[in-house]
Parts: C-alpha cells; sequence; structure tokens
C-alpha cells in the first residue's frame, strides 16, 4: 500500500459510523466521485484497503488524493444530498441522468376552464399534470393527435371561453374529430370531464378509457343518436390502434417498468421499458463510459433521479440487477414516498418476469454494441485529425466558435462542444458581445477570453480546458486567439474553418499554412459538421436575442409597461402573438400587470388591429 493510500485509510478510519455523504477529490481538488452509507467508516475505508476491487472502482481509487464527508440524519436524507451534490459537481466515475430539461413531457393544463393537452421541455411547479418524460418529441406528438382524435378535444391554437362563437367551427369538428368547444354547446364541467379520463389513459388505464367510450357508445345508439355513437367507435378503434402499435408483453393488467444493465468493457448500458396495459408503451436507454462505476450503491441512487423526473411511478418494479438489501429498501422506500402508494422492487430469478429482464437486457446489450461501434468510427476520426493537425494527443474535448450580428446590434458569438467525437449540447454556450464596434476579431477575442477565464472553476462545463480551439474564420482570426491564449500562458492548440467562395468548408488552418482536409473524407465531414453547427447555434441565439428586443421595444410603446412587465408578459405568454390574442383577465393574471395595464395592452393592439 502507498503512502497516500495509507495516508487516506487512516482518516477514513477516524469516521464515525453513521449515515452521511462522501466526496472524492483529485489532486487539483475537483470532486470526482460521490456517494452515501448508513456506516461512513465502513464504507469509505473499504475503498483504500489492500482487497480486491474491479478495474473501474481501482481507476477512481487510484484517482483519489483528499475526500469529505457530510453527516446526515437518516439514509433517506444522505440520499437526497447525494444526489443533489452529483448534479452539482456532475463527477468523473458517477453513473448520471441526462439532462431532464431535454426530455419531453406531455402536458394537460387543468387551470384553464377548458383544458388543452400539449407537448413541453419544461415541467414547471403548477397546477398542470405531466407524463412522461419520453424518449422523443415524435413519440409525444403521435400520442397527444391520436388522443386528440380519439376523445375529440380540440387541437387548435384557440383559447376557451375567451373563442367561442367568435368563428365558425373547423373540419375537424364537421368530421367529427372535436366536439368543438368553440360553438359554446359543451359547457366547462364537460370538457373537463374529458380530459379526467385523458388522464386515466395516459397514467396507463387503457381498459378503463376503452370501457368509458363503450358506455358512452352503447348509450348514444339506444338513443338512436347513431352518429354520435359511430364517432365513440371510431374514437375506440385510434385508441386500440395507438396501444397495438407497441410490443405487447402481458395481459391488459400489467403495469409494470423493467430495468436491466448490460456491463461492457468499454460502455454499459441501462435499458427502461414501460409497460402499461401489457404494452411496452416506451422505453429509454443510458449510456455509461468506461470509468463510471455501477453497483449497488451508485444504481440505487441513478434510479432515485430517474423516477424523480417522472410523473407515474407502477407499483411493480423489475430490476435485473442484484441491489444489497439495504439499497433495495431505501429505493423502495424513496419510490413510495413520491408515488404515495408502496412500490415493490423485485429482482426475478425465473418465469415470465425473469423473461421480460432478459428480453431488456438484449436491448441494452445490443445499444452498448452499436455505442461501442460508433465510437471506434469517432476516435478513428479523432486520431486522423491529430495526425493532419500535427497535435501532441488525440482531441477529445473541442470548442468550436463563430461570431454572428445584426450590424452593431446583438453581436453574438456562438461556443459548441464535441466530446470524444460527439456533439454536447448541454455544453454549448452564447456570449453577448459588448464591443461597440461591428470587429470579428475584437469579438473573437473577447468571447474566448471570458470563456477562459473560467478554467480555474471548480466545477461545470468550463472548468475542463479544451484540446483544440476551432474558430470559423481564417489566418487573422487565429492569430488574434493565439496572440490570447500565449499572453495567458495556456498551450491550447488553435486553428481556423477556412470556406470556399460558395461558403462551404474548404481547408484548416493554423495560421501561417492552410492544412488540406478533403482527401481524408471522414475528418472532412466531421469538420464541416462542426462548422455549419457552430454558425447555426450563433446565428440562432442571435436571432433570439433580437425578436426578443424587437417583442420588448414594442410592448414598451404600451402607456404603463416598461421593461420589467415587456419580460413578465413574454415570459408568460411567449409570444407577442399570444400576447395580441389575450384577454383583459389573462393580461391581468401576469405579475406586475395590474387591470389598468391590461386594458391599456388590448386597446393598443386593438387600434393597431383596426389601423389607427
Amino acid at each position: 500500500m502507498d503512502e497516500k493510500r495509507s495516508e487516506l485509510l487512516e482518516k477514513a478510519l477516524t469516521l464515525p459510523l453513521s449515515s452521511g455523504v462522501y466526496i472524492m477529490r483529485d489532486k487539483t481538488g475537483k470532486v470526482i466521485y460521490v456517494g452515501k452509507s448508513r456506516a461512513l467508516k465502513n464504507r469509505v475505508s473499504q475503498y483504500f484497503r489492500d482487497s480486491q476491487k474491479d478495474i473501474k472502482c481501482e481507476r477512481m481509487v487510484s484517482s483519489v488524493s483528499s475526500f469529505d464527508y457530510i453527516l446526515t440524519d437518516s439514509e433517506m436524507e444522505a440520499l437526497t444530498l447525494e444526489n443533489s451534490l452529483i448534479k452539482q459537481y456532475t463527477p468523473k466515475y458517477n453513473i448520471k441522468l441526462k439532462d431532464a430539461k431535454s426530455y419531453p413531457y406531455i402536458k394537460i393544463d387543468l387551470d384553464s376552464p377548458y383544458p388543452k393537452i400539449t407537448m413541453t421541455r419544461r415541467r414547471a411547479n403548477d397546477n398542470a399534470k405531466y407524463f412522461g418524460p419520453y424518449s422523443s418529441a415524435s413519440a409525444v406528438y403521435s400520442i397527444i393527435q391520436t388522443i386528440q382524435k380519439s376523445f375529440g378535444v380540440a387541437s387548435c391554437d384557440k383559447s376557451f371561453p375567451r373563442d367561442i362563437q367568435k368563428s365558425r367551427p373547423c373540419l375537424n369538428s364537421h368530421l367529427g374529430f372535436c366536439m368543438a368547444p368553440c360553438t359554446g354547446e359543451i359547457s366547462s364541467e364537460e370538457y373537463k370531464a374529458v380530459f379526467k379520463e385523458i388522464i386515466s389513459f395516459l397514467k396507463g388505464s387503457y381498459k378503463e378509457a376503452e370501457e368509458s367510450l363503450n358506455e358512452k357508445m352503447e348509450e348514444a345508439a339506444e338513443n338512436l343518436m347513431f352518429e354520435a355513437a359511430a364517432r365513440y367507435r371510431d374514437r375506440i378503434a385510434s385508441l386500440k390502434s395507438l396501444w397495438q402499435r407497441q410490443k405487447v408483453v402481458g395481459s391488459p393488467e400489467l403495469n409494470e417498468d423493467v430495468i436491466s444493465i448490460y456491463p461492457g468493457e468499454t460502455c454499459s448500458c441501462l435499458s427502461v421499458f414501460f409497460i402499461r396495459s401489457g404494452s411496452v408503451v416506451d422505453n429509454e436507454n443510458h449510456i455509461f463510459n468506461a470509468d463510471q462505476i455501477i453497483d449497488s450503491e451508485s444504481l440505487c441512487s441513478f434510479l432515485c433521479e430517474l423516477y424523480t423526473a417522472r410523473e407515474f411511478i407502477p407499483k411493480e418494479i423489475l430490476l435485473a440487477y442484484e441491489l444489497a438489501d439495504d439499497e433495495k429498501n431505501m429505493l423502495e422506500e424513496f419510490l413510495s414516498a413520491r408515488a404515495g402508494e408502496r412500490i415493490y422492487v423485485h429482482l426475478p430469478q425465473k418465469g415470465e418476469k425473469k423473461a421480460l429482464c432478459d428480453m431488456v437486457y438484449e436491448n441494452a446489450a445490443q445499444n452498448a454494441r452499436l455505442y461501442e461501434k460508433q465510437s471506434e468510427h469517432d476516435n478513428s476520426v479523432l486520431v486522423k485529425l491529430a495526425s493532419l493537425l500535427a497535435l501532441e494527443v488525440v482531441p477529445e474535448r473541442i470548442e468550436a466558435y463563430d461570431i454572428s450580428n445584426f450590424g452593431n446590434d446583438n453581436i453574438t458569438a456562438g461556443m459548441i462542444v464535441a466530446q470524444n467525437g460527439r456533439l454536447i449540447k448541454n455544453d454549448y454556450r452564447s456570449f453577448k458581445i459588448s464591443t461597440g464596434a461591428q470587429d470579428d476579431y475584437a469579438a473573437m477575442r473577447e468571447a474566448i477570453s471570458r470563456r477562459l477565464a473560467h478554467l480555474s472553476d471548480t466545477e461545470g462545463s468550463f472548468a475542463n480546458i479544451p484540446d483544440l480551439i476551432l474558430l470559423d474564420g481564417g489566418k487573422a482570426h487565429v492569430s488574434v486567439i493565439r496572440e490570447l491564449t500565449e499572453s495567458l500562458g495556456l498551450d491550447i492548440p488553435v486553428f481556423g474553418m477556412v470556406k470556399d467562395e460558395h461558403h462551404k468548408t474548404r481547408a484548416l488552418t493554423d495560421g501561417e499554412n492552410e492544412i488540406a482536409i478533403a482527401r481524408e473524407q471522414s475528418v472532412f465531414v466531421f469538420v464541416y459538421k462542426l462548422q455549419e453547427e457552430v454558425h447555426r447555434y450563433s446565428i440562432t441565439r442571435m436571432t433570439n436575442a433580437k425578436r426578443k428586443l424587437v417583442k420588448t421595444s414594442t410592448l414598451e410603446e404600451i402607456p404603463g409597461i416598461g421593461k420589467t412587465k415587456a419580460k413578465n408578459l413574454l415570459a408568460h405568454f411567449k409570444s407577442l402573438a399570444a400576447i395580441k390574442k389575450a384577454a383583459v383577465y389573462e393580461l391581468a393574471s401576469v405579475a406586475g400587470i395590474s387591470k389598468s395595464d391590461a386594458g391599456n395592452i388590448v386597446k393598443y393592439f386593438n387600434a393597431q388591429q383596426k389601423g389607427q
């Protein structure tokens, strides 16, 4: 045992035998692993003993230079704190959930007298019901469209009761796909009752929804309302179609999640299949790299975080991984508290449930193999790129920059990041340039100077030093940024992505010479994608900034509406078009907007519409 490990073991043996969280740091002080335990002394000391450990754990321990700990009153408190710290520090060796903001949800707004069903990526703390998250936006839109058609709720962007009887019913109403609240013939209570059925359906109660629609169909037929009965029949068929598109794996009463893990050498994959009414309605795959540690403790924490982001938790969860008894009990306690009912976590050893776990395991294995294959290709491209540019190391983290402007206003620098050959959109950043004049070189220097100032951060994406900086520009851009990095004492390779007369990628430049990349097709495609992506991102950020300024400026022309009120209105309604359509009572519900302000807004836009 080396001297450093002996010191760490000695410190670990002084820890109390109580619950808490431990935080491992490397020689730079950066957090590399966070864990929890009901007996800190026993758990932490295990890491530094000369006992047999798996490769991933040994790799982590060999990087530890120091550790901290925080005592908690209970294991559950330790679990909550651990998840919070993992989010805060994003440690290298912890398995982590993807940023939940990237997941789409189905949202049902219950505050309105006439609710709506929409897709959102933001799960707010309001009175709405959220379902998901789902694996893709396309899956969400498909479900929403089927629900709208099956249950006959409005798919238009009208707001009720504001827009009742302001226009003729649309084609969907005539075809029987919409109950047409715009006519005023259906009350708020009747409409909300339909949404209760939709909520039941989204929770997995397909059988209940089908039975309810069958009752309505039979009642309509008994009253000789054959057209209405036919519409209910068609809605039942649509729901069946939606359910039958999913893989049927059990009886209609079956509601459970099945989780399995494929532990590969270069990467691992955790797969989750969501089974509702006997069918697989969605699935998720979470890839972990070769360094990330998967054990009973880390898996328990990951699953708690996974279900924190979900609205519905089934009573039974099947897990194809052996959890320690205390971790299993803690997981069940956490999920039960969140669901408001008893949740069971089973580790099946035989029978149909074991077969389901095996099916999900095969899915995880297949996804891991595909990821490994893609990673091999990405690594090959990076090796070729390093060779072409004569880099000392293969560039794991690449940052690309571009400048976009609209005259001297809204000058914006966009930064995108590729890690191991893959775009990491959570690490994208934009910089609003303060340089007054339209000077691309000064703007680029300002943006990268501000970015590099964060290298001393102990956490976050900016704490990672880039292995390569690519600029959307030529020799002059490279010279300016190399002068900057040298003045900061940083040895970061900087190259420009040169375009031809058609504004397409032609070559890379080191500030003096051009390096042809066309002969290496894979490298050319990779650089081309980076250049197009950073250009798209910077243009988008600049355009959004300009639109926001224009919208805010327009609202500020209204008597009584200043910058703060304008921002509040846009934050609430999301668009100027929605503000124009809003009624006085809706506008007055926004923070800081009085009834007088609301009246002025309506009056202002009405006058505009009439051309006054």
